[in-house]
């Protein structure tokens, strides 16, 4: 079944838009294995109605819902989470045991966002955060296997991207749910040979040893396909996965360009850096696109990794003097 808004992009694997942002953004995905569902990403509160609907479309209800995982508990990620725990009644909440106690008590994660965003901004994006009760949520272990319906979904842990994400292996489709740690693929960049991808240093944990590290762990699982929340299904992951690292290497490089010349304009300079090194990156991949275009397309991911890289150098600089 698909629609403007949902995609089977493997079998039993639905892609459904969050609507955050834009269209093609940011996506979450139902799993289905005969009549029981599994959510892997959630998007934001303002998401959970149009998953519940799509639950209806295929004939199911909220009762077949098995497990929500959020992949890591960034608000694009899991703000819906607690909406869905809400409405399915059978569910557990499977997370990265660093990302757990913030879903059950979200009082950080909403003053976190805020502080990033903007209070208002953070109302108008995410609505609210539901807290999930702790009886229901399952703190996974790495490599924690799921039973959906005689499906096997397996937790492993990949920080990096932050210190609470953790990727879902499908062993039925040989595909990853990677949330963050694969990087992100816009398809308005499909325009050349391959997909092109990037890494997100979102704040505040970006980590670019323990990311190469996580990478490296996904494809020892030898994945056949990722399907990124950020955005939809790429194949051959093989041939993907050194632009990937490539782009981690690239952002740490830009953050310290900046190690030892003072706090003074360097928001800016890193926001400036960013910016012409993902439209660089992009061109040389083989995208033919007006530069407004593209700087429009990568403004967020820009502020949001210069952001990230500040708080990395700022933290590399405080270890140092330690």
């Amino acid at each position: 079944m698909t629609s403007p808004t949902t995609l089977e992009v493997a079998d039993g694997v639905f892609r459904i838009e969050t609507g955050l942002y834009r269209h093609g953004l940011a996506a979450c995905y139902l799993v289905r294995a005969h009549d029981r569902l599994a959510f892997v990403d959630t998007g934001t509160a303002y998401t959970a109605p149009h998953l519940l609907r799509f639950i209806d479309e295929l004939g199911l209800t909220p009762n077949h819902v098995d497990y929500v995982i959020p992949t890591h508990v960034h608000l694009d990620h899991a703000g819906g989470a607690g909406d869905l725990m809400a409405a399915c009644p059978g569910a557990q909440l499977v997370v990265h045991p660093k990302g757990a106690p913030h879903l059950i008590d979200p009082a950080r994660l909403i003053a976190g966002a805020s502080a990033v965003y903007g209070a208002q901004a953070f109302v108008a994006d995410y609505k609210h955060l539901i807290p999930v009760p702790a009886e229901r949520v399952i703190a996974a272990a790495d490599g924690q296997e799921f039973d959906l319906g005689g499906r096997t979904l397996t937790f492993i842990d990949t920080p990096g991207h932050a210190n609470h994400h953790g990727c879902i292996y499908d062993s039925q489709t040989r595909g990853c749910f990677t949330g963050d740690t694969f990087g992100i693929s816009y398809r308005e960049f499909d325009q050349a040979a391959a997909p092109w991808l990037f890494a997100p240093t979102t704040p505040v944990a970006f980590d670019p040893d323990t990311w190469l590290t996580s990478l490296d762990k996904l494809m020892a699982l030898e994945p056949q396909a990722m399907y990124l929340t950020h955005y939809g299904r790429v194949d051959a992951p093989q041939r993907l996965v050194e632009g990937v690292r490539e782009s981690i290497r690239a952002m740490a490089a830009i953050a310290l360009t900046e190690r030892g010349h003072g706090d003074a304009g360097r928001a800016a300079r890193l926001k400036e850096a960013v910016s012409q090194h993902l439209v660089a990156s992009a061109r040389g991949h083989g995208v033919d696109m007006d530069h407004g275009r593209i700087t429009e397309l990568l403004a967020l991911d820009t502020e949001l990794n210069a952001q990230g890289l500040e708080v990395w150098l700022k933290r590399l600089e405080k270890s140092s003097a330690g």
